[in-house]
């Protein structure tokens, strides 16, 4: 297909592509950008289509592909990662005012009963309810993965039996 051919099918489906672009962000500036964006990548990659092939198919995979690729890329650009070193928390008085639910429980029981419990199982059951994850508390701390995922295990298992005739 000669380049004039392959401007003349591209002209003839901007205003399927303006629609498919709107439906895809809707918002009529994205779409504007969408469009040409995927106007600029179809016309510089003209030596890759196939001629007699479905060229609305190709050109509208093109348009898709670079809103996900967008979309992508806000989603990643918008996430922060913390890297600091999150130690702090070992030293902190835990508040379990936040763990209170309806089962009757008392904040300052349920303080007092984990901090009964040996600091080598206290450390990582207060990191797990802090939200962090199996793979960072055993980092953190410098033990294996399975000795991390045991004592939480454990220490829920005494916290049950050591609060079972609290209710």
């Amino acid at each position: 297909m000669d380049a004039a051919k392959f401007r003349r099918e591209l002209l003839e489906v901007q205003s399927e592509l303006q629609r498919f672009a709107y439906k895809l962000t809707a918002d009529k500036e994205e779409a504007n950008d969408l469009l040409q964006e995927t106007s600029l990548k179809a016309l510089g990659n003209m030596d890759k289509y196939t001629p007699d092939t479905n060229f609305k198919g190709w050109v509208y995979t093109i348009m898709r592909n670079i809103f996900i690729n967008n979309y992508r890329k806000e989603v990643r650009d918008q996430t922060f990662i913390d890297h600091t070193d999150n130690l702090y928390h070992l030293n902190q008085k835990q508040d379990f005012s936040d763990y209170i639910t309806d089962n009757g429980y008392d904040g300052k029981e349920i303080y007092r009963v984990v901090h009964s419990l040996p600091r080598d199982y206290r450390i990582p059951f207060l990191m797990h309810i802090s939200g962090f994850k199996y793979r960072e508390i055993a980092d953190r701390l410098h033990l294996p993965l399975g000795t991390v995922k045991s004592r939480i295990f454990f220490t829920r298992r005494q916290l049950q039996e050591m609060l079972k005739d609290f209710r």
